[in-house]
């Protein structure tokens, strides 16, 4: 096995040519998917709380009377019921429903919890406008939110920020605050 894939520790990092070390400090990413909860709204959520991503062609999901504008409804899911949630709207962006008119949702299932009030099996569906791709990323590089014109709700379901190039940078959901969020409803 080469160097440079063998996990990295503080001094081999040091005695390696520089071109190595950036190798081996990249063994700690992680994936993340990158969505769109608008247009131009990008935001990352980690791979580890999503169990994948689905197409649910209009009229599938069935509304529920007398539920949060920014729950959808249920939809039927490998037999279980899923709770439909637009996610853009539930962090206080334009509701999904008001962007344009399509043929289809696209929906990311994210994954229960046992740090949650959620039961280890259950499952939430989370509407967005559409899912773009996955990047690595190191998570270390996370940082707070600064001072920016983001909602203060959207704010709520966040873990940070990373920077994807010198004047952009792409927020970081975070399952429990998603999962609280929709608790607090």
């Amino acid at each position: 096995m080469s160097d440079a894939l063998s996990p990295p520790d503080s001094h081999a990092l040091v005695n390696r040519p520089p071109d190595q070390a950036i190798v081996a400090a990249t063994n700690t990413d992680e994936q993340f998917l990158r969505l769109h909860l608008m247009p131009d709204t990008k935001v990352l959520l980690p791979i580890k709380q999503v169990t994948e991503v689905i197409t649910i062609p209009v009229g599938q999901i069935v509304p529920i009377p007398h539920m949060p504008a920014c729950v959808m409804g249920v939809y039927n899911w490998r037999g279980e019921v899923l709770w439909m949630v637009d996610l853009g709207h539930l962090g206080g962006l334009l509701p999904y429903y008001q962007q344009t008119m399509r043929m289809a949702h696209t929906a990311v299932v994210l994954k229960g919890n046992d740090k949650t009030s959620m039961q280890k099996n259950q499952t939430l569906g989370l509407v967005v406008d559409r899912v773009e791709d996955v990047e690595w990323c190191d998570p270390n590089l996370i940082q707070p939110l600064p001072l920016s014109p983001i909602t203060s709700d959207l704010e709520a379901l966040l873990r940070g920020y990373l920077w994807q190039s010198e004047d952009a940078m792409l927020a970081v959901l975070e399952a429990e605050a998603i999962i609280a969020a929709i608790a607090r409803l």
